[in-house]
């Protein structure tokens, strides 16, 4: 399973069913679990640990020094990836900056081609990160977002859960979840209602989230003001508490701008 053209170093540890084609490179400070397969000419860096059905397509580099100015040369750095991720082509995942960090992506994620991670990212669960697009250090993308094609996310940004930002946005505050986002300045353009209908989150909970992000963008409030509102005025449930806890958890902001019509 392992190409004799392929360069895998012998204190690499490979679990059972590992693949690994012409011309990769596994450095010896690696683990790779069961069932995986690394495609030819990518490459996997001291400090991976990989969990088992994880697919790294031609090109990838997984565990690069990071592009931080706080990394000090030759120091441990850490990538840490779960289970049943597809990792495209050229795909550049960096390492963590300090011996005692990680940089995350955990399970069922896509990631494709010219994506780059940068250093103490945290990717979570069945996220799609489109064409090209770029994930700046310490950022978080939450379970199941989407970033379509040639999306930035700037340093230390949030990305909610279930939340769509569409091609060529530039984000440089937090992205609360269950929102799309779109255009240069970022700017709400509704709830992603599609994906919430797909997951069978029902029509009463779908209003639910529409009137909280519209006292959020459209009640002339405070950020601060609107979350003492919306408990008051919006039925609590699982969606809505997650929505409160992200804003109070928001460390730069959030997205303010509303879709001019």
């Amino acid at each position: 399973m392992i190409s004799p053209l392929a360069y895998v170093d012998p204190a690499a540890k490979l679990g059972k069913n590992v693949e690994v084609g012409p011309f990769a490179y596994i450095e010896g400070d690696v683990v790779i679990g069961d069932n995986c397969v690394i495609h030819p000419h990518a490459s996997i860096l001291n400090g991976t640990t990989m969990g088992s059905g994880n697919q790294v397509y031609q090109n990838a580099v997984i565990g690069s020094t990071p592009q931080d100015f706080h990394y000090v040369e030759g120091q441990p750095k850490h990538v840490v990836i779960g289970n049943d991720n597809h990792i495209r082509e050229n795909v550049v995942i960096a390492g963590s900056t300090f011996p005692d960090k990680a940089t995350r992506i955990d399970n069922g994620n896509f990631i494709m081609d010219r994506v780059h991670i940068c250093h103490d990212v945290h990717i979570f669960d069945k996220c799609v990160l489109g064409i090209g697009s770029c994930v700046a250090g310490d950022s978080e993308i939450h379970d199941g977002a989407i970033l379509s094609n040639g999306v930035v996310i700037q340093q230390q940004s949030r990305v909610g859960r279930l939340s769509l930002v569409q091609s060529g946005c530039r984000v440089a505050k937090d992205v609360p979840p269950y929102i799309i986002l779109g255009g240069n300045p970022a700017a709400y353009h509704g709830v992603n209602a599609v994906v919430l209908k797909h997951l069978d989150v029902s029509e009463r909970v779908l209003r639910h989230i529409a009137n909280t992000y519209r006292i959020i963008y459209t009640g002339n409030f405070s950020l601060q003001d609107a979350t003492i509102k919306i408990p008051e005025q919006i039925p609590m449930s699982d969606e809505i508490h997650k929505i409160l806890d992200f804003i109070k958890d928001a460390r730069n902001g959030i997205v303010r701008h509303l879709k001019e019509e």
